[in-house]
């Protein structure tokens, strides 16, 4: 799993993204069909997108998150849908710093 954040003063700045209904929230870790988010919330099953960012060098992809995201667990499942973001209906200017 990739973690969401790194410490320490000569590693890579990395953040990782949600975006879902125009919300860019948080990604604790990132795994290959599986997100953590420290604060989950209730959202039904949708196409979202994801943005990966390594010292200011961003890449995007599209997601389906089949069950949706429920404020009792962090755990999200996801499947890659392609690479263009907007095939999730995110705008590829979408701001992901909040």
């Amino acid at each position: 799993m990739i973690a969401g954040t790194s410490k320490g003063s000569s590693s890579a700045q990395v953040e990782i993204h949600l975006l879902v209904d125009g919300r860019a929230v948080p990604v604790a870790q990132l795994g290959p069909d599986l997100l953590l988010l420290d604060e989950p919330f209730d959202h039904p099953a949708c196409d979202a997108g994801l943005v990966l960012e390594v010292d200011h060098a961003q890449r995007r992809w599209s997601v389906r998150l089949p069950n949706g995201i429920s404020s009792g667990s962090c755990r999200v499942d996801i499947v890659k849908r392609g690479s263009s973001p907007d095939q999730a209906g995110v705008p590829p200017t979408a701001n992901v710093r909040g």
